[in-house]
C-alpha cells in the first residue's frame, strides 16, 4: 500500500484528512510539529505529502526548501491561511505542487490529490529513452537526467521550478510561453493571478545563466505575449 504524510499541528484536521486519504486506499502517516515532519518526509518514500506551513519548530516552508534541496520530487500540497498570500507564493517558489487555503472541503482537498498524483503519474510514464537526456547551446549545458546545469564552464545551482522552466524553454527553442502557459506547465495548476511568481522565477533564472541579465542571450522577452529561448 502506498504512503501519503500529513504534517499538520491540528490532530483533528490531520486525523480528517487521514480518515479520508484511506478510503483512498493510502497507508497515513502523520506528523504534528516540523521537525518530526522533515524527518519522515526525508526518512521514508511518500506519493504526496500534505504540509501545513504553520508549524512548531519548523515552518512548512523551510520543509519545503529544505525537502527539494535534498532533489526529492515527492509531490507538496501546501495548507495556508487566508492571511498568507505571501507563503503561498514563497512556497510555489520553493518546489510546492499546490496549495488549498483553510477553510477547505474535504471534496476540493481530494480533488487537489487526486490532480497531482495524475500529473505525477503521467510525468514517470514517460519512457526514459525517448527523453533527450542532453541540451547544448554555446556556453550553457544541461543534463537532464543527472539535473546538472553549466553555464560559460561554472556549475550552476538552480531550484527544481528554476531547473523545470529551464527545460521547457530549451526543449522547445524559439517557442513563446505565455506567463500563464508556463504556470500551467510547469506548477502544473492554473494559479490565477500568480504571473508575477514567473516573473521573479525568469528573473532569477536569467541571473544564473545570463553573461548580462540585462541583455539575455538565452531566455527572451517576446514583448506583450511572454517568454521563449532563443532560436538556433
Amino acid at each position: 500500500m502506498e504512503k501519503v504524510l500529513i504534517i499538520e499541528d491540528d490532530q483533528n484536521i490531520a486525523d480528517l484528512i487521514g480518515i479520508h486519504l484511506s478510503d483512498l486506499e493510502f497507508d497515513v502517516d502523520k506528523a504534528f510539529d516540523g521537525k518530526e515532519g522533515l524527518f519522515k518526509a526525508l526518512s521514508n518514500s511518500y506519493k504526496i505529502i500534505i504540509l501545513d506551513i504553520r508549524l512548531p519548530g519548523l515552518d512548512g516552508l523551510e520543509i519545503c526548501k529544505r525537502i527539494r534541496l535534498e532533489k526529492n520530487q515527492t509531490p507538496i500540497l501546501m495548507v495556508t491561511s487566508k492571511s498568507e498570500e505571501i507563503d503561498k507564493i514563497v512556497g510555489l517558489e520553493l518546489g510546492a505542487d499546490d496549495y488549498i487555503t483553510k477553510p477547505f472541503s474535504i471534496r476540493e482537498l481530494i480533488a487537489r490529490v487526486k490532480a497531482i498524483l495524475r500529473r505525477s503519474e503521467i510525468a514517470q510514464q514517460t519512457d526514459p529513452t525517448e527523453m533527450i537526456k542532453e541540451i547544448k547551446c554555446d556556453g550553457l549545458y544541461i543534463n537532464i537526467t543527472q539535473r546538472i546545469v553549466e553555464a560559460h564552464g561554472k556549475r550552476i545551482e538552480l531550484s527544481p521550478k528554476e531547473f523545470d522552466l529551464l527545460i521547457l524553454f530549451a526543449s522547445h527553442k524559439g517557442r513563446t510561453f505565455t506567463r500563464v502557459s508556463l504556470l500551467e506547465q510547469v506548477w502544473g495548476y492554473q494559479f490565477e493571478g500568480y504571473e508575477h511568481t514567473v516573473n521573479s522565477h525568469i528573473n532569477r533564472l536569467r541571473s544564473k545563466i545570463e553573461n548580462n541579465p540585462n541583455e539575455p542571450e538565452f531566455i527572451l522577452t517576446t514583448w506583450g505575449v511572454g517568454y521563449r529561448f532563443r532560436e538556433e
